[in-house]
Parts: C-alpha cells; sequence; structure tokens
C-alpha cells in the first residue's frame, strides 16, 4: 500500500550546474506520487530552464550570491504561509540554515535538511559557507526533523562539526536509466568529431576546473604515462575546459602533454560523452560527497578510476579502481595498467558489463526516490 502523497516545498541555494541541482531535477521530475515545488533562494542559473521545459514550479526569491536580504526572507516566510507544505526539504548549507529556519517560523514541523558535502577546507572553501555549516551544526538539534546525506561519509564528516547523529538518513543519488546507457553510435558519432579512431584509447574527465577537481594532479599523471610509451588521448570536458584557460594551457605545456589533452569544454550531451570515452578518471583531492560523474560514466558501461573521495569507493566498487589523492605517480601507474587490461577486449567487456550492471542495481532514480520518501514521511506526515 502506497504512503499518501505529500506537498513538498524544496529550498535551494541555486540553480547553478551541480550535483546537487542535478539530483533535486532528477527527484522532481521522476516522482510521480508525491508533488514537488521549488524556491531557488537566487536566479535561475544554468539549470532552471530545465526545470521549466519539464513543468517543475519554481519561484526565484533573486538574493545576492551570498547575501540574505530581508526582502527575500519575507517573501520565503509568505510563500511557506501559502503553500503549507507537508514537507520542507532543503538543499546545501545555506538553504538548510536559511531555509530551515524560516520553515520552523512559518509553522512548517517537517523539515529535512540536505547535506550534499564531504569536506571543508579552510583556505580553500570559502569562509562564508565554513561559517554556515558550523552554524547549522549548532542548530541541527533543533531544526531539522532529519537529515538527509548522499553519502555515508559526507553523514562522517557531519557529525565532526556537532550535527546530530541520529537525525541522518542516507539516500544515494539515483539515475533515469533511460537516459543513460550504452550507445555505439553515440560513441562513434563523438569520436568522429573529436578525430579519433575507434581504437585509440580515450581517458576522460567531466568536471568544472576548480581547484577541488585537481585537474593539476591528472596532467601531472598523464605526463608521466606519456613518459612510459603509452599512446592514449585524455578529454577534459566541463566549465573552463576549453583555449580560453590560460592557466590550464600553460599547466598542459609546461607538462608535454598538450597533444594529448582534447578541451572540449562544457557540453549539454553527457550521456554521449560517457559513451565516447574509454575510461573515466576523477582526480578531486577533496569535497566529493557521491560523485555523480563516476555513477553517470558507469551506467554508460565505462569503468572509472578515482580517487579516494566521499562515496566514490564505493560507487566504483569492484567495477573500476580507486587511488590516493593527490598522488600523481600513483595515478599513472593505476592508469598504466588499465591500459593494459583495456587491450584485452574479452576482459574489458567484462569490466564494462560489470560496471554499467552496479548502476542498475544500485542507483536507479526509484530507489532515491523511495529514499527520500521514507525520510519525508519519518519527519512529517504518516
Amino acid at each position: 500500500m502506497l504512503a499518501k502523497p505529500l506537498n513538498v516545498l524544496h529550498v535551494i541555494t541555486g540553480l547553478k550546474e551541480g550535483g546537487a541541482e542535478n539530483s533535486l531535477y532528477r527527484l522532481c521530475r521522476n516522482d510521480r506520487h508525491n508533488v514537488h515545488r521549488v524556491v531557488c533562494l537566487m536566479d535561475a542559473g544554468q539549470c532552471g530552464p530545465r526545470f521549466d521545459e519539464a513543468g517543475i514550479e519554481v519561484i526565484y526569491l533573486y538574493m545576492p550570491s551570498g547575501r540574505v536580504t530581508f526582502a527575500g526572507l519575507w517573501r520565503l516566510w509568505r510563500i511557506l504561509r501559502e503553500l503549507r507544505p507537508d514537507v520542507v526539504q532543503t538543499w546545501m548549507y545555506h538553504a538548510d540554515l536559511v531555509g530551515g529556519v524560516v520553515a520552523r517560523l512559518a509553522g512548517v514541523k517537517a523539515v529535512c535538511w540536505g547535506v550534499r558535502n564531504s569536506n571543508l577546507m579552510p583556505g580553500v572553501t570559502k569562509r562564508s559557507t565554513i561559517w554556515v555549516a558550523t552554524a547549522c551544526g549548532f542548530l541541527s538539534r533543533v531544526v531539522p526533523s532529519c537529515i538527509v546525506s548522499c553519502s555515508q561519509h559526507a553523514v562522517e564528516v557531519h557529525r565532526k562539526l556537532s550535527y546530530s547523529a541520529t537525525k541522518f538518513v542516507v539516500v544515494p543519488n539515483g539515475y533515469n536509466l533511460s537516459l543513460l546507457g550504452p550507445d555505439p553510435e553515440s560513441r562513434e558519432r563523438v569520436r568522429a568529431e573529436w578525430g579519433l579512431e575507434d581504437d585509440m584509447p580515450l581517458f576522460g574527465m567531466v568536471a568544472r576546473f576548480d581547484p577541488q577537481k585537481d585537474h593539476a594532479n591528472l596532467i601531472a599523471a598523464l605526463a608521466q604515462l606519456k613518459g612510459l610509451g603509452w599512446d592514449f588521448r585524455c578529454a577534459l570536458i566541463g566549465v573552463g575546459m576549453n583555449a580560453d584557460n590560460t592557466e590550464l594551457v600553460h599547466l598542459l605545456e609546461a607538462h608535454g602533454v598538450r597533444d594529448r589533452v582534447l578541451l572540449v569544454g562544457r557540453r549539454s550531451d553527457i550521456p554521449a560523452v560517457m559513451n565516447a570515452l574509454d575510461v573515466h578518471v576523477l582526480s578531486s583531492r577533496f569535497g566529493e560527497a557521491f560523485p555523480n560523474v563516476l555513477a553517470e560514466a558507469m551506467a554508460c558501461g565505462t569503468p572509472c578510476v578515482s580517487t579516494d573521495v566521499g562515496d566514490a569507493a564505493f560507487i566504483v566498487g569492484d567495477t573500476g579502481w580507486i587511488v590516493p589523492p593527490s598522488d600523481s605517480r600513483v595515478l599513472a601507474d593505476q592508469l598504466a595498467m588499465v591500459l593494459g587490461e583495456h587491450a584485452d577486449s574479452t576482459t574489458w567487456q567484462a569490466r564494462k558489463q560489470r560496471a554499467q550492471q552496479r548502476v542498475v542495481d544500485t542507483f536507479s532514480v526509484q530507489r532515491m526516490i523511495d529514499g527520500f520518501s521514507a525520510a519525508w514521511h519519518r519527519a512529517g506526515p504518516a
């Protein structure tokens, strides 16, 4: 017997391109049982149009980045009083703090916070973000009914920040597998666009240019791999991954791998890109909770090499490889071993199938919907 449908109001900091934003989109887009509305503290960002196209109602408060305005808070309070949602689900630190407190003041009893980050590094993470996360830790005993985390690693990190340990519920990200899967035609098309033969080993990394992603680690590993005599190419996909990024280009030239690396930039056809790759590499050194790109690649039958960040090891399981962060020599050695296995087509095909099946079995969008729904009913209406 299905639990009764809930009116859920999501409060999210912004709708730029990112893991939390994409998970919120998939949740609202695919949950046919509950009713979803979204309040965004800022503007539409890159993801806003996708919500509009899917018919997901989004209300924008247009607060400036990093600032809270009285007008925005007042409007949020009025929205909550008018809509009277069964549950308020917040996403990311600023929305947890602002959305959670205002929801309580507006009389909402079922407030669920969303924790998406697994590390906060002084000197790298914004001081304001660290302050807000610390404040949330102190308020976690009185504001949220439960705290939904996408990863077990993030739970352990936030317990150390004084978050209420008993309120955590882990709901791994889920993926619409009708949109992600092996696609030989897309592989052929994208590789032709990039001027690559089908038998050229192709690594790739889908990630914005950001210190968290540690592209320098990957590039240093590629240089060592080239020095060992391996022939390969590597595609860098994401915001800032283009020839206009002088810092990135200088890094490639300094390591002597500019001829091996394709700077692709931002792409909207990520499933096709994942199919074009032979191996997806994630070289992050911190900050990942549940790296979506790993599951997205695996769903397309693309094995992964990842640094040991967040829940990466849990996602990859025995279908890929995990290496320490910030160690380019170990990463290079692992990539060389991967190229050796890639040369054996039978072994490689079996690994591709295992990678895809792990996502099918463990990370479907319906599993994510069921996990959130259970948390909401635990927090509020029976």
